[in-house]
Formats: C-alpha cells, sequence, structure tokens
C-alpha cells in the first residue's frame, strides 16, 4: 500500500481493511475469509448481491477454484476449475478471459439494453437473477501472479462511485490476506502430490532434519509393471505416459480409498505402507489390493480393445518395523521407509513372476488375515538377501 492510499478519503470500506488487516490471523481458509468479507460489506451499506472470487491454484487436476457468495449465505461456494477451461464458451469472452488479456478493470451496466453492452452468456444470467452493475478486478500477488475478483448488485442504477471507491480500497488488503492463504495450501497440496497426505503433515510440521524419523510398524506393499522396459522402447512417448498414469490410477485410488499411503512412485513401481496403528490395516490393504486387480482388468479391456497389449504386474506384501522418515544429502531429502520388512517386500515382488503369481504374502502378513481371506500356500522358498527361505502365500481375491 502507497503512501498516498494510506491518506485516501475515508470510505465505507474501513472497517472492514482494518478487519482484513487485523481480525483474520486465525482463520485459516480464504473461502471462509472471503465470505466473511462480504457479509461485512453489506453490513458496513454497500449494496453488495453478489461475488466472485477467482483463484488459479495448479492442483494436479484443476487449474484453479472459484468461490461464490450471494446475498444471505454464510459460507462460500467452492467450485473447480478444469484444466481446459480456457477452451470452452464459459471462459471465451468472460471477465477472466478479459483479465487475462491484460485488462485492469471489467465494469458492465447491465440495466442497459443487452445489445449495447458486451456479449457473454454470464451477463444474461446476472440480468435474470436482477442484478443491475457488474465490476471486476485482477487481484495481484507477488512476481505478477493476477486471480480475479468480482462484485455485482442489484440496486437500482447500480454501485455508487462511493461504493466503487470502497471496494477498490479493500484490493491491496485482500490480496496479501488471500495470497498468504493460497501459498499456504499450494504449500500443503503440492506435498500431499508428491510425498502424500501423513509425510506432508509431518514436514510442514517441521520433521525436515536430515536422519530424524520414527518407526513404524506397517503392511508393506511394493508393485511393480512387468516388461516396461520394452514397452517404454516400443511405444511413442504419450502412449508411455498415459499407460503409466492409467496404471497408477488403477493401483493408487483403492490404496488410498482403503487408508494406505503412497510413499514413492519409482519408475513403474510404488511403494505403499498402511501403519498398524490403524484398525485393520492388514485386511484394508488386500482389499485394496482385490479392487486395484479388478482396475487393472478393467484397464486392459481397454487396452485390448484400442489393440494394446494387456498390462501384467507383480505384488509382493510383508509387514513389520520400518524406519519412516527424513534420509538423503544435506540439501535433498526423501520422505520415506527403509528396513528389512521393505526389503523383503520387493524381493517378493520380484518372485511372483518366478513362480508364476501375481500377489505374494509373506508368512508374517499372512498370518494377520488368513481367517479374513483364502490364501493359496506356495511353500518356502529362498528370498534374495535372508539367509533362510521364506514361507509364502499366493492372494488371488
Amino acid at each position: 500500500m502507497t503512501a498516498q492510499d494510506n491518506h485516501a478519503p475515508a470510505t465505507q470500506a474501513d472497517g472492514v481493511v482494518d478487519w482484513l488487516t487485523n481480525g483474520t490471523r486465525d482463520e485459516r481458509f480464504i473461502d471462509n475469509i472471503f465470505a466473511d468479507m462480504c457479509i461485512r460489506l453489506q453490513q458496513a451499506g454497500i449494496p453488495l448481491k453478489r461475488s466472485t472470487l477467482h483463484v488459479l491454484i495448479h492442483h494436479p487436476q484443476w487449474l484453479g477454484a472459484r468461490f461464490m457468495w450471494s446475498d444471505g449465505m454464510r459460507e462460500a461456494e467452492i467450485a473447480r476449475v478444469d484444466y481446459d477451461v480456457r477452451e470452452r464458451s464459459e471462459f471465451i469472452g468472460s471477465p477472466a478471459n478479459e483479465m487475462q488479456d491484460g485488462a485492469s478493470e471489467v465494469r458492465e451496466n447491465l440495466e442497459r439494453d443487452p445489445s449495447l453492452g458486451r456479449k457473454h452468456a454470464l451477463y444474461d444470467e446476472m440480468r435474470e437473477k436482477g442484478l443491475t452493475d457488474y465490476v471486476a478486478w485482477p487481484l495481484y500477488h507477488t512476481l505478477g501472479k493476477r486471480h480475479l475478483i468480482t462484485f455485482a448488485t442489484d440496486r437500482p442504477g447500480g454501485f455508487e462511485d462511493s461504493h466503487i471507491a470502497a471496494l477498490k480500497k479493500l484490493l491491496p488488503v485482500l490480496a496479501l490476506v488471500s495470497e498468504i492463504r493460497i501459498k499456504n495450501r499450494l504449500a500443503r497440496t503440492l506435498l500431499e502430490t508428491y510425498v502424500g497426505s501423513h509425510a506432508g503433515q509431518l514436514i510442514l510440521a517441521g520433521a525436515t532434519r536430515r536422519g530424524s524419523g520414527t518407526t513404524v510398524r506397517a503392511a508393506i506393499m511394493i508393485c511393480d509393471l512387468r516388461d516396461f522396459t520394452k514397452i517404454s522402447d516400443n511405444w511413442p512417448r504419450d502412449d508411455v505416459i498415459d499407460l503409466l498414469n492409467d496404471y497408477f490410477d488403477a493401483m493408487s485410488e483403492p490404496i488410498a480409498r482403503h487408508g494406505g499411503e503412497i510413499l514413492k512412485f519409482i519408475g513403474d513401481g510404488l511403494l505403499a505402507i498402511f501403519p498398524l496403528q490403524e484398525p485393520d490395516a492388514c485386511a484394508n490393504l488386500l482389499h485394496a489390493v482385490t479392487e486395484a486387480r479388478q482396475a487393472m482388468t478393467a484397464l486392459n479391456e481397454r487396452n485390448n480393445a484400442t489393440s494394446r497389449a494387456p498390462l501384467n504386474y507383480g505384488i509382493g506384501v510383508h509387514v513389520g518395523d520400518v524406519m519412516y522418515g527424513n534420509i538423503g544429502s544435506t540439501s535433498r531429502l526423501d520422505f520415506t521407509v527403509i528396513g528389512p520388512a521393505v526389503n523383503m517386500a520387493s524381493r517378493l515382488e520380484a518372485l511372483t513372476k518366478q513362480l508364476g503369481r501375481t500377489v505374494l504374502l509373506s508368512r508374517d502378513f499372512a498370518e494377520l488375515v488368513e481367517e479374513k481371506f483364502e490364501l493359496e500356500h506356495v511353500g518356502k522358498h529362498e528370498v534374495r538377501g535372508f539367509s533362510d527361505p521364506i514361507e509364502l502365500f499366493a492372494y488371488h481375491g
């Protein structure tokens, strides 16, 4: 805020500006702040009927989010915005489109003849709801980031100049308040995306010291795709990426649904754990395996319809104590699990091809689930890196 802004004439929004500056420290979510701000603007005498806040968040699945508040609402409605939105009619010619092209303000008198104004379905929709005036401004964040906020009224004659001045006075403070919350949410989203929700929470809580960690007893699942080197050598790059994404979707979604945490993707493989502190963790792991296998069957049927070869895979499962924490160099850490139990799960996954089974379980794991699931005993086998033969079971669920 400039010195000139500090000496600007008082407006109806001054109390709201003060609240944004000093009264929102304990509020974590921008949608709650936004809805409360709109209500306070009404209470300050600004005839606000509708407002929206559009932010870019760059989530793996969504470009951004839209928060919408209307008169009478206590909370804002939240809608996700897909990455392809800029190709749709709802965006082309919209205020957001104008802002992307560099506009510093969009103002539309909704009372005048529609043929004389901007042409877009949004304006027709607002007229049908009895709105009379609409204004949109960019919300500037650091490093040139631009978001969007809009205000609309149903007051005859639209917003007065004093209303516009009051709303404009909010923008610099709202930009600061919203940037902090959006970046906090973005940091959390990025950590959840790349290291998982539980590890992300630990890292945000300060678990970033190299070598720090805890011992966790967990069921461990390692999955690997068969013949991936041959596929990647012979398929077009984009097809390989699509294949991997479909494969990881089939495997990952059931794991997350049943309480597991994927710690890492390793090329065409994945490592997931189900901490035993959760009830029925081992049973949940096998439920996830069952659903993942069903999803892989459906994926292979779709691939067969497009003349793609079926995807084969192996899953190794063990249970034991693992070290869960930070490992790496002084400047680059990985939050993961290590220990003999992880090595055992990896070796069992490698044995699935040799023994002709898709899912192999260790005796230690099988003892925890054999009363609830039908397992096939496949005998004792040498496991690389372990001195004694290991008793193994196959699961066909």
